[in-house]
């Protein structure tokens, strides 16, 4: 089940770069980077089929490229490093970061590159790309809810963005299961993910009083 929260939260921190640079802060193309200390890239996956475990990967980096004047510019590119994996259990967490399940020796990365982003209304953005785990590389479309409106704090513009989705494991190489004594297994195959996203740029210089 680890290996579960795991993609999850793969898929978590590619969605998060993608929602933000679905909206401009500015009236030019223009860097937006994402903000790990405010991202946040959460999984729950079943476990023997009667509870939820959850985690999330704490090593986030990506950044994407944004043309106002057109979204259907937007280039968006993220990275997880696999071994920052957590879920509350040091066993749970080695067996997760195993050959089982993600292998954070031969797969150290999990990345996202989108390929496509569209306006989809009522302050959504849908973003298609690659999104790699494992070494298997998956197309998936995420429907994000935002970008907000920027904020400005302190020396960045700040703007948020959130979604959600369910991936299969299995459609990226992770199989390994137990079958229970009642006929369940171990660990389920659907992973759910929910992405919090934080992007920032610079804000720009006060002009001359």
């Amino acid at each position: 089940m680890t290996s579960l929260k795991r993609v999850g939260l793969s898929l978590v921190a590619a969605l998060s770069i993608m929602i933000v640079a679905a909206r401009p802060a500015s009236a030019q193309v223009s860097t937006w980077n994402l903000d790990p200390d405010h991202t946040l890239a959460r999984f729950a996956v079943k476990h023997m089929m009667i509870e939820n475990v959850r985690g999330a990967f704490n090593k986030l980096s990506g950044s994407a490229q944004y043309d106002p004047n057109d979204v259907t510019k937007t280039v968006i590119q993220a990275t997880i490093q696999t071994d920052s994996e957590e879920s509350g259990s040091a066993g749970r967490d080695k067996d997760v970061k195993s050959p089982n399940f993600l292998d954070v020796e031969k797969f150290p990365t999990i990345t996202f590159q989108s390929k496509r982003v569209e306006p989809a209304g009522n302050g959504h953005t849908k973003v298609t790309g690659d999104l790699t785990i494992h070494g298997v590389t998956k197309e998936v479309i995420l429907d994000v809810d935002g970008p907000t409106k920027p904020l400005k704090v302190g020396k960045l513009i700040h703007v948020g963005a959130s979604t959600a989705l369910t991936l299969n494991r299995k459609d990226y190489g992770m199989v390994y299961n137990r079958v229970l004594d009642n006929g369940g297994v171990m660990v389920a195959d659907e992973v759910e993910i929910t992405l919090d996203i934080d992007m920032t740029q610079p804000a720009p210089a006060a002009g001359p009083k």
